[in-house]
């Protein structure tokens, strides 16, 4: 056959192109694998959003208590009563459900509201006492509403505070409440992780993006175990 040449390409440097092109085919399915496991990571951040303290809503002039509540006195002398941003930011949509009606009186400490998340519940309570004036009724018929405005729209509770000014001395505002909301997002943070661990350890990669930052409203996925957690750390 002329013009044939046959080499052995075992007395060449044939051997190690094999040994390259072989690697190749072993790294490359990986390098695709980590790959994607990034973009997903990514996708997942993007569209659920990330948790900081610069997404929170914190007005002045509103005084926030340490179960997530919130208290503003207005020029008519009724005080508001809602949750704060953190708790929204943390459950996702809840319906407000109300115990107290329009007459009853309540008293600081008193269990006021069921946040309920398809019939995950937390228990909200009062951060004053006072006579109800009146409840929402946007809050059970229109969820949303207290998801996009919180300290507007989104009141829960109009109540005549019987004593507002002993009540409220413990309470945070202002820079106050501003610090302490970072806290409570660091106190979070190691919550998320530890409940996590102990309830769905197979969900942290969701919950908890690179750097260790939380994505948005992280327990909205999470069973009914990690918001009994949350309850006793937070709201209790």
């Amino acid at each position: 056959m002329d013009g044939f040449t046959y080499t052995n390409i075992f007395e060449t440097k044939g051997i190690e192109y094999l040994i390259i092109i072989a690697f190749l085919l072993l790294i490359i399915p990986f390098w695709l694998a980590i790959n994607r496991k990034s973009a997903l990571s990514k996708q997942i951040s993007k569209t659920l959003g990330v948790l900081t303290a610069a997404i929170l809503k914190i007005p002045e002039g509103l005084y926030f208590n340490r179960n997530h509540t919130w208290t503003f006195l207005e020029k008519n002398g009724t005080a508001k009563i809602g949750v704060d941003d953190f708790l929204l930011h943390v459950t996702g949509e809840v319906r407000m459900n109300p115990i107290f009606k329009a007459g009853d009186l309540i008293k600081k400490g008193d269990l006021i509201m069921m946040a309920d998340n398809a019939g995950k519940v937390l228990r909200i309570y009062s951060p004053v006492s006072g006579l109800v004036m009146s409840t929402n009724p946007l809050c059970e018929a229109n969820p949303v509403t207290v998801m996009d405005d919180p300290y507007g729209k989104g009141w829960v509770y109009k109540v005549k505070p019987s004593n507002w000014k002993a009540e409220t001395s413990s309470l945070y505002i202002a820079g106050e409440a501003v610090d302490w909301t970072k806290m409570e997002l660091e106190k979070f943070k190691d919550f998320l992780a530890g409940s996590m661990k102990k309830h769905t350890p197979e969900m942290s990669m969701v919950a908890l993006q690179d750097g260790g930052e939380i994505i948005d409203r992280p327990l909205a996925e999470m069973p009914e175990e990690v918001w009994q957690d949350f309850q006793n750390s937070f709201l209790n």
